[in-house]
């Protein structure tokens, strides 16, 4: 949607953009995205931990009143607003740096989370390391770049930018990385629950140079498939789990055509707005038996302002009627489970004036205002926006590059927004 934007900026918004400048020529970003996509951040991993404690020592050097700390996973756990997670763990920290002083004005999270999902098949890596950053031009590649250590990037050298030009903030600005994105949000969770909070966030996610105020749900399930084993050569004499999957995963299609038929005008740009999809198959334990047992997990995107509950519902009483249909199951239905991270949808506030407001500084700095618009997947936005944060996503990179073995960022939108940032922390923040 269109906004009205400002393009011109005060005294103290060009001393702080000159800050930025600097720090840009000097290549900082650069410097610091190589640095931190060197450090193997896979979510749960010793390396997490690193990364946290490397961003930590960046915010103290800048600073910033800085709180890291390890978070009680039981305490965690037990929370009924737990979030769940997939990958195994054995700690997770938070840290989060806040400008000193008073803070009479308002207070502005920029949020980023230091966790990146596995590389998958390191072959794919067109012969260079996913943990080695690699620059082609103005293009940094690596695990990571993308999805999303750009961003935190981003919003350090924002942050510094303003720390160098001298300028003296009314309100605060409190940096926010957090781990355990990528299986559910713990890390989020964690510190919003150790009561870091605010009065606006942006959440550096790579957005695609637009601005994103609402993210789908994804739940994580198993399913489990019962057949009948027996030998291969009378494979009619038993009854094959993979071929009632099959059966299976087709009325799972239906599903996902019907829950996608209509959507919120924000996400009708998607070919399928709320995706559902298998993502791991595993079957039998021998080639020449007939397979008795079928484990398939995957992720089943909620809609927006859908409960978690209400989705699981439907989904549930899909595969019962799937069951019921079908004699050999109607004696042995499958079975559903929900397991690892379970992301409700999200949305920031309708007519909240931060979104024009960050809207404006980026359109200050490009000459365009980026569109608003929904994200099929979930984030951290759905944690802070339920915890009364008004969240929305504005960050370097394209999500369709996150996750694959062409991951890559463009350092010039990394500059970009930084840029971005310090206008808006100065416009949200308020100056002295």
């Amino acid at each position: 949607m269109s906004q009205p934007v400002a393009t011109s900026t005060s005294g103290v918004e060009a001393r702080a953009l000159d800050a930025v400048e600097e720090l840009l020529t000097q290549g900082q970003h650069q410097s610091l995205l190589e640095d931190l996509v060197a450090i193997p951040s896979i979510t749960g991993s010793a390396a997490e931990t690193e990364a946290q404690h490397w961003v930590a020592r960046r915010l103290e050097h800048q600073g910033l009143v800085t709180d890291l700390w390890r978070m009680d996973l039981a305490e965690l756990q037990g929370d009924p607003g737990f979030p769940g997670t997939e990958a195994p763990r054995e700690e997770i920290w938070g840290c989060v740096g806040v400008t000193p002083g008073s803070g009479d004005g308002p207070t502005l999270v920029l949020q980023g989370h230091v966790d990146v999902v596995p590389p998958g098949d390191r072959h794919q890596w067109q012969g260079h390391d996913p943990f080695e950053p690699r620059v082609v031009g103005d293009v940094l590649h690596g695990r990571g770049a993308c999805d999303m250590k750009a961003g935190v990037v981003a919003n350090l050298l924002a942050a510094e930018a303003v720390r160098s030009s001298g300028v003296s903030l009314r309100g605060r600005l409190a940096l926010h990385t957090v781990g355990g994105e990528e299986d559910g949000g713990l890390g989020a969770f964690g510190t919003l629950r150790r009561g870091h909070v605010g009065d606006a966030c942006v959440i550096t996610e790579p957005t695609s140079r637009t601005v994103i105020t609402a993210t789908g749900g994804a739940l994580t399930f198993t399913l489990e498939v019962t057949g009948a084993a027996t030998h291969g050569s009378t494979r009619y004499a038993g009854v094959s789990a993979i071929e009632k999957f099959e059966l299976l995963h087709a009325a799972l299609r239906e599903l996902e055509r019907e829950r996608n038929e209509s959507v919120d005008p924000c996400m009708t740009e998607y070919p399928i707005a709320f995706p559902l999809m298998v993502g791991r198959v595993s079957a039998g334990d021998w080639s020449s038996t007939v397979p008795d047992r079928l484990a398939a997990e995957g992720r089943y995107g909620v809609r927006l302002d859908e409960s978690p509950d209400a989705a699981r519902a439907a989904f549930e009483q899909r595969v019962r009627a799937f069951s019921a249909s079908d004699p050999w199951l109607a004696e042995h239905p499958v079975t559903v489970t929900w397991s690892g991270g379970q992301f409700a949808p999200g949305r920031f506030p309708a007519g909240d004036p931060f979104l024009a407001l960050v809207q404006g500084a980026y359109a200050t700095v490009t000459g365009d205002a980026p569109r608003e618009r929904g994200a099929p997947y979930g984030s951290d936005l759905r944690l802070y926006n339920s915890a009364g944060v008004p969240a929305l996503h504005l960050g370097p990179g394209e999500v369709r590059h996150a996750h694959s073995p062409l991951e890559q960022v463009s350092l010039s939108e990394v500059a970009d927004v930084a840029r971005t940032l310090v206008l808006v922390i100065l416009r949200t923040c308020g100056v002295d």
